[in-house]
């Protein structure tokens, strides 16, 4: 299978750790979504949407594609339940899930790229909204956590809700935000950024992220 992705993005990073955790093998395609390569003919030809991920099966007969990162992972969770990113009790399943949404739902939109592109056109200062709505968000988080978390966000098994905490937290910092308000958060980050799957993930480590310079 392929990924279609971009270094930085938070929805294929996403993707990309929860491939590396049940070690499915894939290729991958880089977008310079800075470039605006998400706009051209062929990639709308992928998704109309014009986002990434995308995640091209390998499979006979015609093209099969999944779009979306929440409905990736349940797919790959569904074809390769171990190791699982969701747990085996239903309340905790649930939970796991819910924690991911308020990432996916509860601020991810605020911050794409296309989202803070339309606000800056509007006169509205980007960072001050970055600001409002990412830091809402992570309380939010934050606070739900706290009933739950063990060494990571639900107990002590890596979850759904680790896997899209990692990349909130880096764009997180990118964007200036302090994290010092959420201790829960920073903790397991740290504790996920020890594992090999996350690290493989991280967006550093990506053939098209910019190299250091010397």
């Amino acid at each position: 299978m392929t990924l279609y992705t971009f270094w930085r993005s938070n929805s294929p990073w996403r993707v990309r750790i929860a491939l590396a955790w049940k070690g499915v093998p894939h290729d991958i395609v880089t977008l310079d979504l800075g470039a605006g390569q998400q706009h051209t003919d062929d990639f709308r030809g992928l998704n109309l949407a014009e986002q990434i991920p995308v995640l091209e099966l390998d499979e006979p007969g015609p093209p099969r594609r999944i779009t979306q990162s929440m409905a990736i992972i349940e797919f790959l969770e569904e074809r390769y339940p171990t190791p699982p990113l969701l747990p085996s009790e239903p309340w905790a399943r649930a939970i796991a899930r819910q924690l991911a949404e308020i990432v996916n739902s509860g601020i991810q939109p605020f911050q794409n790229l296309a989202t803070t592109k339309k606000v800056q056109e509007l006169g509205v200062d980007r960072r001050a909204w970055l600001e409002y709505f990412v830091s809402r968000g992570l309380a939010v988080l934050e606070r739900a956590a706290h009933e739950t978390a063990g060494t990571f966000l639900v107990g002590e098994a890596v979850t759904i809700a680790d896997v899209y905490l990692v990349p909130q937290l880096y764009a997180a910092r990118r964007f200036g935000i302090d994290l010092a308000p959420y201790p829960t958060l920073a903790r397991v980050d740290a504790t996920c950024a020890t594992l090999p799957a996350f690290q493989t993930a991280h967006a550093d480590a990506q053939p098209d992220a910019p190299k250091p310079v010397e």
